[in-house]
């Protein structure tokens, strides 16, 4: 292949936890994806990070360990994406990693030091791989009076941005909206609230499975009014952006403290909670009568019964895939993170203050050279 001079690898492990999401993309001009590949974390360390989501005993020591765990498997990623795509460690510019976010505590009115946090330690992902790593992207946006999140609505604008008024959904653990206005206003984004992560905790500890393919035992629920009701009145979804939210807060503590005293079937709490990201989902762009097309990324697009749901919900606004503009839903982040990569090796903004509430445009992300 012909080597451009602008070969980027995003790395990205987002809240649904559920691996390690490597892309090689080719960014000299229109992104160009030439390899991908998902890899699981190590059983052991999934537990531990699944884990450090949550206040524990120990905490710091189990930190630093996961934090070398979790660098080093990121580190053989890159390896084994290099390998597979027959490309060799020195035509790559830079790896932009994500690391693993265990804690995200945005700015509001109770939160006097606001931080976020994401290991993945980088030093050892340049010393494995020979390439210069780039991560830690977020707190620089905090730093700035931001929420550190969404930070992909910035590659959203430069890759996905038309002439016409759209908006880029990604539905990962947590759902976040993008709205492209199709001139040189000033994009919108924010998370919504929860996505995949209520779903995949609740089949996981009904029926053990990582995930609900497709979307089918949900759809063979019904929702429970009542419910749906009680988990949407949560003052979050009221919140006006900027706001941002994780696993910290949308977690099974929230799900079970609503749950408290009900008698359901699990089935039915499954299809709600469907329901509650549909809905969250949609009320965020229904509000929005400029926006005619959606485009779904992350694996909620292949979640056929939400899928199903967000086009009842959002009729008659057109809703498809981001594979439509170019890229699988399922490695539009990864390559945000090198896009966002490219950005830092090049002195240039990644985030978007009209989105974070930051108090101006950043350059993002601290540089590990090889």
């Amino acid at each position: 292949m012909t080597q451009s001079g602008e070969l980027y690898v995003g790395l990205m492990s987002g809240t649904s936890l559920d691996g390690i999401d490597a892309v090689l993309i080719d960014l000299a001009s229109a992104p160009t994806l030439i390899a991908a590949e998902t890899l699981s974390f190590s059983s052991g360390l999934h537990r531990e990070l699944l884990a450090l989501c949550s206040s524990g005993a120990n905490e710091i020591e189990r930190m630093g360990r996961a934090d070398r765990q979790l660098g080093i498997e990121l580190g053989q990623s890159v390896t084994k994406l290099l390998s597979i795509a027959q490309v060799a460690p020195n035509t790559i510019k830079a790896i932009g990693s994500h690391g693993q976010t265990i804690r995200h505590r945005p700015p509001h009115a109770e939160e006097t030091h606001p931080f976020t946090l994401q290991i993945g330690d980088p030093t050892s992902i340049a010393e494995l791989t020979g390439i210069t790593t780039v991560a830690d992207f977020r707190r620089r946006d905090i730093a700035a009076g931001g929420q550190g999140a969404p930070l992909v609505p910035a590659f959203h604008r430069a890759v996905f941005g038309s002439n016409k008024p759209r908006a880029i959904v990604n539905i990962g653990g947590i759902a976040n909206v993008t709205v492209l206005p199709g001139d040189n206003k000033s994009i919108t984004g924010f998370d919504t609230g929860p996505g995949n992560t209520l779903l995949d905790h609740w089949i996981q500890r009904h029926h053990g499975e990582n995930f609900d393919r497709d979307g089918a035992w949900g759809a063979r629920g019904v929702v429970v009014p009542e419910l749906l009701n009680q988990l949407l009145s949560d003052s979050y979804f009221a919140a006006m952006p900027p706001k941002s939210t994780g696993r910290e807060y949308f977690n099974s503590q929230w799900l079970d403290h609503h749950l408290n005293g009900k008698s359901l079937r699990a089935i039915d709490v499954q299809a709600t909670l469907v329901e509650v990201t549909a809905r969250s989902i949609s009320e965020a762009i229904t509000v929005l009568p400029f926006v005619n097309e959606i485009f779904i990324c992350g694996g909620g697009a292949y979640n056929a019964h939400l899928m199903t749901r967000l086009e009842a919900l959002l009729h008659p606004r057109l809703l498809g895939s981001t594979a439509q503009l170019g890229i699988a839903p399922e490695w539009v982040e990864a390559a945000a993170f090198a896009w966002l990569a490219q950005q830092t090796m090049q002195h240039k903004p990644g985030n978007e203050p009209t989105v974070t509430g930051a108090a101006g445009y950043r350059v993002l992300g601290a540089i590990y050279p090889a």
